[in-house]
Order: structure tokens, then sequence, then C-alpha cells
């Protein structure tokens, strides 16, 4: 089964906010990205706008072709976004305000409640859900009853661990995968996966539908290009 590549755009917008102005253009850019090969467009906009804006948001819905991903924590503005744009897919993330980027998952078990009824207000809308997510057993079994359609792996132990001990770091990602899958869950995964870890990973997680990756895409891109970076991506995931 191929994997689906959702491209973060983050890193394109952080490049165009440094000077100002449109340069980059982040909605020419999604088109390229799409026109390349990638399955999907993953934008995670923050409260401070520091990367994507809100207007941002509303301007990439007419040209996302593919899935349009918007991840973030499910705040009242975030909701309304939702709500206004019905992306392909809402990833619900436990980012507090100030955060360099999304480095935990949820606990399902204390915010079952609130995650319970965010998750139903989406579903309403026709929009599909998932948890940023780490590999806990219990906390993956929490959010299946929770109810949401797929949780997201977050990778950065399995990337920070893969030179040095591959075998050891995607080992717990494989036990929760197949408890996800014994949960009915759908899989996602992303944070730190690049040209390197990228194939491994995909090899050994069982039904792994898709990857949101950026900043080692983005980053890629500078010395291989926009398209051959896809590609490259995409080459990993057939």
């Amino acid at each position: 089964m191929a994997t689906k590549l959702s491209v973060n755009i983050n890193k394109i917008a952080t490049i165009r906010n440094a000077r100002g102005g449109m340069i980059p253009n982040l909605v020419e850019a999604a088109k390229n990205i799409q026109s390349y090969g990638a399955d999907g467009i993953t934008i995670h906009p923050r409260s401070d706008e520091r990367h994507i804006t809100f207007k941002d948001v509303y301007d990439l819905k007419p040209v996302v072709h593919t899935e349009y991903n918007i991840e973030g924590y499910p705040n009242e503005r975030f909701l309304k976004i939702i709500e206004e744009t019905l992306p392909s897919q809402a990833t619900l993330v436990p980012d507090p305000p100030g955060v360099l980027t999304s480095n935990a998952g949820w606990d399902t078990l204390t915010h079952f409640d609130f995650l319970k009824d965010v998750n139903q207000k989406l579903q309403s809308l026709g929009v599909r859900t998932s948890l940023f997510i780490e590999t806990d057993n219990e906390m993956i079994s929490a959010a299946a009853e929770i109810g949401v359609d797929r949780i997201e792996f977050y990778t950065g132990p399995y990337a920070n661990e893969y030179d040095s001990d591959k075998e050891n770091a995607i080992k717990i990602f494989v036990d929760s995968a197949n408890h996800a899958n014994n949960c009915g869950l759908g899989i996602n995964a992303g944070h730190d996966l690049s040209l390197e870890n990228l194939k491994y990973f995909k090899q050994n997680i069982p039904d792994l539908l898709e990857v949101s990756i950026g900043h080692a895409l983005i980053s890629d891109a500078l010395y291989l290009g926009l398209e051959n970076a896809v590609a490259m991506y995409k080459g990993l995931l057939a």
C-alpha cells in the first residue's frame, strides 16, 4: 500500500514572513507541490501567526485540490476556521501558546471529555479527525473511545534514536501501530521524518496511511529543488 505524502508548508511561510511581502508565494508553492505529486497540503496556523497566517488558511482553500490537512489546538478560533473552510482532515495537536513546535501527544485520558466533544463537532461537519499522539497504548485506546478517525504518531523519538539503534527505535511504534489497527484507528505519522529515516519507518509500520512532512522536505528542497524533493519522498513511500 502506498502511503500518502502531505507536505507541511509552514516553513515556506516562515521564509516569506521574515521579509514581509509575498515572496515566496505560499499559494503558488502549494499549487506546485501538488503538481509535483504530493497527495496533500498540511498547515498549522498558530495564534501568533509566526508562519501560517489566518488569511493563508482561507487563501489556500480554493487551490488545494488534494487533501487539505489543518493542524492545531482546538480552541474557538481553530474550530471556526475548520467550520468555514471544511478541510479534508483536522489534526488536533495539544500545543499551548508560545511553543516552538509540536513535541508531545495528547493525554487522551485527562482530556477525554473535551476531545470527545470537539471530535463530534468536527465529524458533524464531515471533516475527518486525527489526534496527535505518542506510543502509549492506553492513550490510543482512549482515542478510539473518543471516536476519532485516525491518530498521528509523534515520530520525534523515532527520528532521534534512528541513527544509533533503528531496530529499537521502531519497535514501540510497531507495537502501537498494531494496537491502533486493532482499535479500528487509521494511522498517520509526522515530526522529523526525513529522507534518511522515512523508508525504514514505512517498511515497518503496518497500514500507514499518511505522513506529514515539512521541515526536512523544505530543507532538502534548498539543495535538491522542490520538485525533486517531493519526488524523492514520494518514492520512499511507494
